[in-house]
C-alpha cells in the first residue's frame, strides 16, 4: 500500500465489505462527522477524510484499482485533474443528501469518463534549453488492457445485458432516512452503470479493462524553453473509461546550469575581465558564445561594468524568426603582483598622468573651477 490514506480502515470496514456495507457506514459516519452537526475541531478534516474513501470504495472500478495498485491514480502524484471522476473531491452536504436520497444519484456514472492528466520531468542541457532538442521519456501510465482492448471481456467473449437495470445502467430505490422516505434513481451495482455485463471478465486485468504499463515517449521540447517551464502532451495520459479520452501528459523542465552563460529573459549574460592597457587603449577580442566564437571591439576607455552587445545571438523567441542578444559584462581586471619591468612602465604611466592633470584645463575643467567659486 502508498502512503495514501488506507480507505478501508477510514471507513472502518473489512477489506471483504460488501458495497451495501461500505454504503450504510459511509451514511452514518457522513451524518456523524459532517461539520454543520459535529462542532469538534478535527470534524471537517474527518470528514473530507471519509468522503474521499467513499468516492473510491463506493466505484468497483475505482476500488479494484485501488485494491491493485493502492491508490486510484498514477504514482507521480500530478497535481493536474481529479484522477478518476474525482476520488479527492469533496462535494459538501447538500451532495451527499442528493446522492442517497433524492436527484439522480449517480446517473453521472453512466457517461465517459475523462482519463488522468500525469506529470513527468526532464532535464535539459543549457544549449538543449535554448535551441530546443527531441527527448525520450519512461512513464507509467494507465492503458486499455492490451489482452481485451478495454471491453474487460475475454478475447472471443461478449458484454449482455444487465438484468437488475433492463440495460439502462440505473436502478429506483426508495429508501428510509432521518428526514422520511426518499425515492432516488441510482447507478446499478451489477453493472456499475454501463447497462451491460462482461460475460466472461478478462483474466489479465480482472474484468477492469484497463492497466498499468511503462511507456517510452519521445518529447519535442521548442527552442527557447527555460527552467521550471511546462510542456504539454495531449492525450497521453492515463486511459479514459467508457470511452473516455485519455487525459494529458504534463512534463517538467528542468535546465542545467551553463558554466560561462547565464540567461536574462532572451538575452545570454557572461562576463569578460580585460587588463588595463585593453580598457585604456580599446581591442578586439574573441568572446564565445552559442554559435561559436564571435570577435568582439572593446572601445578605448572602457570602464568596468561597460555591458558590450552582440546582436542576434541570444535566445529565439516563442513567436520564432527573432532572437535575443549576448550580453557581454566587462571586468577590468587590477594585477595582484608586477615584475621589475611592468613596475616600472606603471610608474612612468602614473607620472604622465599626473602630469597631465597639471596642464591647463578644458572647458568641462573651467565650468567647474567657475561652479566652485560661487
Amino acid at each position: 500500500m502508498s502512503s495514501e490514506k488506507d480507505y478501508y480502515r477510514v471507513l472502518g470496514v473489512p477489506r471483504t465489505a460488501s458495497q451495501e456495507e461500505i454504503r450504510t457506514t459511509f451514511r452514518r459516519l457522513a451524518l456523524e462527522y459532517h461539520p454543520d452537526r459535529n462542532k469538534s475541531p478535527d470534524a471537517q478534516a474527518k470528514f473530507k477524510e471519509v468522503n474521499a474513501a467513499y468516492q473510491v470504495l463506493s466505484d468497483p472500478e475505482k476500488r479494484a484499482l485501488y485494491d491493485r495498485y493502492g491508490r486510484v491514480g498514477p504514482s507521480s502524484g500530478s497535481g493536474y485533474g481529479r484522477g478518476f471522476h474525482g476520488a479527492d473531491s469533496f462535494g459538501g452536504f447538500g451532495d451527499i443528501f442528493d446522492a442517497f436520497f433524492g436527484g439522480s444519484g449517480g446517473g453521472a456514472r453512466n457517461s465517459a469518463r475523462p482519463g488522468r492528466d500525469i506529470r513527468s520531468r526532464v532535464t535539459l542541457s543549457f544549449e538543449e534549453a535554448v535551441f530546443g532538442v527531441e527527448k525520450e521519456i519512461e512513464l507509467g501510465r494507465i492503458e486499455s488492457c492490451g489482452r481485451c482492448e478495454g471491453t474487460a471481456c475475454e478475447p472471443g467473449s461478449s458484454r449482455e445485458q444487465c438484468t437488475p437495470c433492463g440495460g439502462s445502467g440505473q436502478v429506483r430505490r426508495t429508501s428510509q432516512s432521518i428526514f422520511g422516505q426518499f425515492t432516488q434513481v441510482a447507478t446499478c451495482e451489477r453493472c456499475k452503470g454501463e447497462g451491460t455485463l462482461a460475460s466472461n471478465p478478462c483474466t489479465q486485468c480482472d474484468g477492469i479493462g484497463l492497466e498499468r504499463r511503462q511507456r517510452r515517449i519521445s518529447v519535442d521540447i521548442p527552442a527557447g524553453v527555460d527552467n521550471g517551464m511546462q510542456v504539454r502532451l495531449t492525450r497521453e495520459g492515463d486511459a479514459g473509461s467508457r470511452g473516455g479520452r485519455p487525459g494529458n501528459l504534463y512534463v517538467d523542465l528542468v535546465v542545467k546550469p551553463h558554466k560561462t552563460f547565464s540567461r536574462r529573459d532572451n538575452d545570454i549574460l557572461m562576463e569578460l575581465q580585460i587588463n588595463f592597457a585593453q580598457a585604456a587603449l580599446g581591442d578586439e577580442v574573441s568572446v564565445p558564445t552559442l554559435n561559436g566564437p564571435q570577435t568582439l571591439r572593446i572601445p578605448g576607455g572602457t570602464q568596468s561594468g561597460t555591458v558590450l552587445r552582440i546582436k542576434g545571438k541570444g535566445v529565439p523567441y516563442s513567436s520564432g524568426g527573432k532572437r535575443g542578444d549576448h550580453l557581454v559584462i566587462v571586468g577590468v581586471v587590477t594585477p595582484n603582483s608586477l615584475d621589475g619591468r611592468q613596475k616600472e612602465l606603471f610608474e612612468e604611466l602614473s607620472r604622465t598622468l599626473s602630469d597631465a592633470s597639471d596642464k591647463p584645463k578644458g572647458w568641462v575643467g573651467k565650468v567647474k573651477d567657475a561652479l566652485g567659486k560661487e
